[in-house]
C-alpha cells in the first residue's frame, strides 16, 4: 500500500448558509464529553464512569477586513434582535493541493457571539484582521 501524506492546513473554504468568505485562519475549540462517576451501595468502593453532557468550544474565524459588511452585519442582528432567526448552519472544507475537496466539518446552530475589530498602528505595516468567534450547536466531521 503506497504512503498516504496528511493533508495541509493552509487551503480550506468556509461556507455559512451559502455565504463562502475567505478567512486567513479558522480555529476550532474542541469537544469534551464530561464523565459522570456513579456508584451503587451495594457495590465495589469504585466509581462507574458514566457519559455525562458533551460540550463543543468556540469556533473563531480571522479575516483581513475587506469592503464587505455581511459577518458584521451578522453580529450586529445578534446585538439587536437576539441569536433566534439567527442561527446558520456553517461548512468548513479542507481542500488539498489539487484544488480537490478532501475533508468537511458541519458546524450546525450557529451565531456570533463576540466580534474583535482590527487594531491600528501608524508604525506597522500588518493587514487589519478582523475576528469572530461563533457559538454552536455541535459539529461533526461529514466527509
Amino acid at each position: 500500500m503506497p504512503r498516504q501524506d496528511p493533508y495541509r492546513q493552509f487551503r480550506f473554504r468556509v461556507d455559512i448558509d451559502g455565504m463562502v468568505a475567505g478567512f486567513s485562519e479558522v480555529t476550532f475549540g474542541d469537544t469534551t464529553t464530561d464523565p459522570v462517576e456513579y456508584r451503587e451501595g451495594d457495590e465495589l468502593p469504585i466509581f462507574r464512569k458514566l457519559s455525562g453532557l458533551t460540550k463543543y468550544g468556540n469556533i473563531t474565524l480571522k479575516w483581513g477586513i475587506t469592503d464587505s459588511m455581511d459577518l458584521y452585519n451578522w453580529r450586529q442582528q445578534i446585538i439587536d434582535t437576539g441569536a433566534e432567526g439567527a442561527r446558520k448552519n456553517v461548512l468548513i472544507t479542507l481542500i488539498n493541493e489539487a484544488g480537490e475537496d478532501k475533508a468537511q466539518w458541519l458546524v450546525v446552530k450557529a451565531w456570533p457571539s463576540k466580534y474583535d475589530p482590527p487594531d491600528f498602528s501608524g508604525k506597522g505595516n500588518e493587514v487589519a484582521i478582523e475576528t469572530l468567534e461563533l457559538v454552536h450547536e455541535g459539529f461533526k466531521r461529514v466527509a
